[in-house]
């Protein structure tokens, strides 16, 4: 390899770790400085739309090591501290699923826009968080709480309707800012 080869594939590879850091950061602010609050002591933000960002604008490693850190670092800042590695792995997840629906149906579907398989990719990605977290409170509540499996899931189940409103607006944000930042960012 020489020299002008590795020194490019440095430059990409720390320009990819400082855009990493730049995503997990806009993840972290925008889930918590826009919070509308749920009667299930969460809340509603438009983190998603940059937990599905990362990912399709950095790729599966590094975006979905921004969104797992910016949604879980989101979560300690702001006292979930039991939500952390849960919301470190779903978030993740989400953003790994929705990259790979997205570039699946970009072989799949040629259209004109990107729109189509953005909002699909980004439904299928947020349909893991929704599910992330009903599972993980179930288990949170049975397990940690010591409260029946019954009782457990239907206490879970409040939160499947403010996690879809927030899926929502994640899918929408990302589909409309996708096309914009793809254009003009250097990755």
């Amino acid at each position: 390899m020489s020299d002008t080869t590795l020194s490019i594939t440095n430059t990409d590879k720390t320009r990819k770790m400082i855009f990493a850091a730049l995503f997990a950061s806009l993840t972290c602010v925008s889930t918590m400085i826009i919070k509308i609050p749920t009667p299930t002591n969460g809340y509603i933000h438009p983190g998603d739309g940059f937990v599905l960002l990362s990912s399709l604008l950095l790729g599966p490693v590094w975006g979905t090591l921004a969104a797992g850190i910016g949604s879980a670092l989101s979560d300690l800042i702001g006292g979930y501290f039991i939500y952390v590695p849960a919301t470190f792995i779903i978030k993740s997840l989400t953003a790994l699923v929705g990259y790979y629906v997205f570039h699946f149906l970009l072989r799949l579907i040629g259209t004109n826009t990107n729109a189509p398989q953005l909002i699909l990719g980004g439904i299928a990605g947020e349909f893991i968080m929704v599910a992330g977290y009903f599972l993980f409170e179930i288990f949170m509540l049975s397990v940690l709480n010591d409260t029946s499996l019954e009782a457990s899931t239907i206490a879970s189940a409040a939160s499947i309707i403010p996690n879809i409103i927030q899926a929502m607006f994640g899918v929408i944000i990302s589909t409309i800012l996708y096309p914009i930042l793809f254009k003009k960012l250097p990755i």
